[in-house]
């Protein structure tokens, strides 16, 4: 049975359309882009969240400023110099920084420096709305803050984000500098969640082309655009992507799509982990480790800087599995 709340949205989004389908789409689209609490839902998320807290506590806290908002950076292993690594880590919605920390940890415990970065409206920087415009805004400026980074690591949303800021696929942002990506449970395109929104409200076709119309109006790209040729066929670049078929928020459908990407992309299943527990699962940091060490450090110091059952298997390609 729909909660109180979303009757009340329902019924205001229909009141509004019947005025004007046009104010109805921007208004969902609003809706759409309100990200949720921050507080963690559950013991279970309670006790992560105070974990990575612990994680992260040593951590430098930077606070990175852009066009339209601003966002917290933590960096493990700061300061040092000589040849190392550096990667960036990104959450996915309605996540953290906190939730990422063990994958993070892990990276930084390896030797390199290791920038994780809360996206606009979570975890420790200030808003209550993220888009794809903003998310990518604060990767470019961890990216410009910090320096090139050897690999480009996210999850979910993140993921999605970090494939679309290497590809340079937003007008007027230029693209980040990264060897390669790991993408995590990410979406192949957006769509989808446009249309389950939109159902879920229960908008009219005209209130549904509104809001879909909008999504162009604020990052511009179309929503057709938000496919994965776009994000990962040309960057000719080594990715990869990890997903459980089992995973219930983002469908393994969206793997494959990257995979049909080009044979720089790698597809490693990690069932079993559905979509959360995915990033902090064993299996998947030690696959992510042996990953990230094929590449050589860049030749120049990274000192740049301005102000269930589980199941693992690799698929290189078409014709190589490793179980």
């Amino acid at each position: 049975m729909p909660s109180f709340a979303l009757k009340v949205t329902r019924l205001g989004l229909s009141s509004l359309g019947r005025i004007s389908p046009q104010l109805a789409g921007k208004a969902a689209f609003k809706l759409f882009c309100l990200t949720p609490s921050r507080r963690p839902q559950g013991a279970k998320a309670e006790a992560a969240h105070s974990q990575g807290r612990a994680r992260l506590n040593s951590a430098d806290q930077i606070m990175l400023s852009f066009r339209g908002g601003r966002a917290m950076a933590y960096r493990l292993n700061g300061g040092a110099k000589g040849q190392r690594k550096r990667f960036l880590v990104v959450h996915g919605w309605g996540s953290s920084s906190e939730y990422m920390s063990e994958l993070a940890v892990f990276l930084a415990n390896a030797g390199a420096e290791v920038i994780s970065l809360d996206l606009p409206g979570h975890g420790r920087s200030p808003g209550r709305f993220l888009n794809v415009r903003l998310a990518v805004s604060a990767i470019v400026a961890a990216a410009e803050r910090f320096g090139a980074f050897d690999a480009t690591i996210g999850h979910s949303f993140g993921g999605a984000s970090v494939a679309l800021a290497a590809a340079g696929f937003l007008p007027g942002i230029e693209p980040i500098l990264t060897d390669s990506l790991v993408l995590i449970g990410a979406p192949s395109a957006m769509g989808w969640l446009f249309t389950d929104f939109g159902r879920m409200v229960q908008l009219d076709p005209k209130a549904q082309a509104a809001l879909e119309a909008e999504v162009g109006h604020v990052t511009g790209r179309a929503l057709d655009e938000y496919v994965a040729e776009h994000s990962v066929r040309d960057l000719g670049r080594p990715v990869l992507v990890i997903h459980a078929e089992d995973d219930k928020e983002v469908s393994a459908d969206h793997a494959r799509a990257y995979a049909s990407a080009g044979d720089h992309v790698r597809l490693l299943w990690a069932n079993g982990f559905g979509h959360r527990r995915i990033v902090s699962a064993a299996p998947v940091l030690e696959a992510i480790g042996e990953f990230l060490a094929e590449a050589p450090a860049s030749a120049e110091e990274n000192a740049f800087e301005s102000d269930g059952e589980t199941v693992i298997s690799f698929l290189r390609t078409s014709v190589r599995r490793v179980s």
